[in-house]
């Protein structure tokens, strides 16, 4: 499938779908660079030079705080709430009426279903399988209703970092070459 064991590490462009794809929005190249020699034998540098970091971060923040603010943004966050909120409140509910009820009324709780098995341990096994329930069910509601929308948003954030990532590029091109006219003066 790859030339070499190792093909796209390190690579600026490997393509679409294969390791390390920097268009890919999962990718995180700090993670994926962790570690990796840099030629030299030593361990790459994963810390940018300082000015770097301080202007691309300062984009990045701005770019974050865009999407936050966005209507596209503030529908994914009502859509969680409108799901976690009741079933949170609904499962808190249904855990502090079984620990009561198991405390105000024993009775009620070892009274026998059938041969050893009691209420208490038919609400026991009900609170386990509630749970694995709610995980299901808020699994399939971030599939269907969430994650589509937040892989967009993620999408755009990518798009906009390598935007600007461009255009300071250039500016800094530019720079360099105001830079180099003003020395040979």
């Amino acid at each position: 499938m790859h030339d070499a064991p190792h093909a796209g590490v390190g690579r600026a462009d490997p393509g679409p779908g294969r390791p390390g794809d920097l268009r890919d929005p999962w990718y995180d190249a700090l993670a994926s660079g962790w570690g990796e020699p840099d030629g030299a034998g030593a361990p790459a540098s994963v810390v940018p030079p300082r000015g770097a970091a301080q202007r691309r971060s300062a984009s990045a923040a701005d770019i974050y705080l865009e999407v936050q603010s966005s209507e596209a943004f503030q529908e994914v966050r009502r859509r969680y709430r409108r799901f976690a909120f009741p079933v949170v409140a609904v499962f808190f509910t249904w855990y502090v009426a079984y620990v009561v009820t198991a405390t105000a009324a024993p009775g009620l709780m070892a009274r026998p279903v059938t041969g050893a098995v009691n209420v208490a341990m038919l609400a026991g096994l009900g609170q386990f399988l509630t749970t694995f329930l709610l995980t299901w069910a808020y699994a399939r509601h971030a599939r269907l209703r969430r994650d589509r929308a937040a892989l967009d948003l993620r999408w755009t954030v990518v798009e906009q970092k390598r935007v600007r990532e461009q255009v300071a590029e250039r500016e800094r091109e530019r720079e360099q070459v105001d830079g180099q006219g003003r020395g040979a003066e």
